[in-house]
Order: C-alpha cells, then sequence, then structure tokens
C-alpha cells in the first residue's frame, strides 16, 4: 500500500500560519480576481439571477423558460431550433423545455410548413396571457436593478453587452 505524498513545509512557513490570526470581520482579499471582467460579470450574474429567480418564482418559471417564451411570443412560427440557436441552448435541453412549455398549455409544436421535419412554435391564447403577466414581474426586476445601479449606468452597461450578441 502507498503512502500518501505530503509536501514539506518550511519551518518558517509553518510557523507563520500558526501565529497568523484570521480575520473573520474583515472583508476577503480578491487579489487579481477584481480585475478580471469575468469574474465581476460572473458575480453580477449570480446577484441578477437570484433576484428574477426569486421575482419568477411566482409563476413557476426559470430564466431560460421566459427567454424561451419571449422570443416565441415575438417571433410566432419560428422553429425551435432557431429558438435554441438564439438563445445558445442546446437541442435536448430546448426540446425537454418546450415539452414542459407544452404542457403547461403555454406553447404548441405545429409542423413547418416548409420542412415536415422541424416544428413551428407558436404561443397558445393562456401563453400569449401568462407572458404578459411574467412580463409585468420581470419589469419589476428591472426597476430594482436601475435603482440598484443607476439608470444612467444601467444604461451604459445595457450598451456594452449588446455588443457582445
Amino acid at each position: 500500500m502507498r503512502r500518501p505524498i505530503r509536501l514539506k513545509e518550511s519551518a518558517q512557513s509553518t510557523a507563520h500560519m500558526r501565529t497568523s490570526k484570521v480575520k473573520s470581520k474583515t472583508k476577503l482579499n480578491f487579489d487579481v480576481l477584481s480585475q478580471h471582467l469575468g469574474y465581476l460579470l460572473r458575480r453580477l450574474q449570480v446577484q441578477v439571477f437570484k433576484d428574477i429567480i426569486q421575482t419568477l418564482a411566482a409563476f413557476d418559471v426559470r430564466p431560460a423558460q421566459y427567454s424561451v417564451l419571449v422570443l416565441i411570443g415575438a417571433n410566432p412560427g419560428r422553429s425551435q431550433a432557431e429558438i435554441g440557436k438564439a438563445l445558445s441552448i442546446e437541442r435536448a435541453g430546448v426540446a425537454k423545455m418546450l415539452h414542459e412549455l407544452e404542457n403547461r398549455g403555454w406553447v404548441r409544436r405545429l409542423p413547418a410548413i416548409d420542412d415536415g421535419r422541424s416544428h413551428a412554435l407558436f404561443l397558445t391564447p393562456s401563453g400569449v396571457e401568462t407572458l404578459r403577466r411574467i412580463k409585468g414581474f420581470a419589469a419589476q426586476h428591472e426597476a430594482r436593478l436601475a435603482r440598484r445601479i443607476g439608470r444612467k449606468r444601467r444604461e451604459q452597461l445595457m450598451t456594452l453587452l449588446k455588443d457582445f450578441g
């Protein structure tokens, strides 16, 4: 049986670890992370998603489902492949999501007129009404974000982020 490999620590570094006091009441030092765009975007995304998930909980709708409903509502008759590609959702994920939305009576998949192998997507009357209500809640979410970061900064951020698709 092999013994686990242990890294040898210098006596000086071990002594430093033992005598260092953890300052639990001070903020953590994020070092270079605070200079990484990806890290800061991810932190923003986590905060935004926490709020939108809580906002949409009344409808039992996840952010991706909301996005799919919005695109179908704005683009009736488009294929599920187009919707999935536009939202960067894999084929299997779109199919599963559409199945859930169909079961709730919000979406209908019909054979596409020009291609019998694909489906054209439409909101049902119930889906149109539900999406209208969900958009109202999503608008409240956006207003909270605007209050938190300021309307001008929100507009600047929106302009910058739109360049990425």
